[in-house]
């Protein structure tokens, strides 16, 4: 995620009390912060993202990304 310009450590400071975040990590590039959130099903990411962690003061934008098992199979 992109973070307004002076707010990263604040924004970080409350990723972590999110429920379902396992992870919340400062990166240099064209992102500020990473966050890893762990779910039992996509369906309960949407509200998380929603309700908890678009409306921290400091966000600028999200941009989501979906990791797969270690076993996944590549599709044809």
């Amino acid at each position: 995620m992109v973070t307004d310009p002076g707010r990263t450590r604040r924004v970080t400071a409350a990723l972590s009390d999110v429920e379902h975040v396992e992870a919340v990590n400062e990166v240099m590039g064209p992102y500020d912060i990473v966050v890893e959130i762990v779910t039992e099903s996509l369906a309960d990411i949407r509200p998380i993202l929603s309700d908890q962690i678009r409306v921290i003061e400091g966000i600028e934008s999200t941009t989501s990304l979906v990791t797969l098992p270690h076993d996944a199979e590549p599709q044809a």
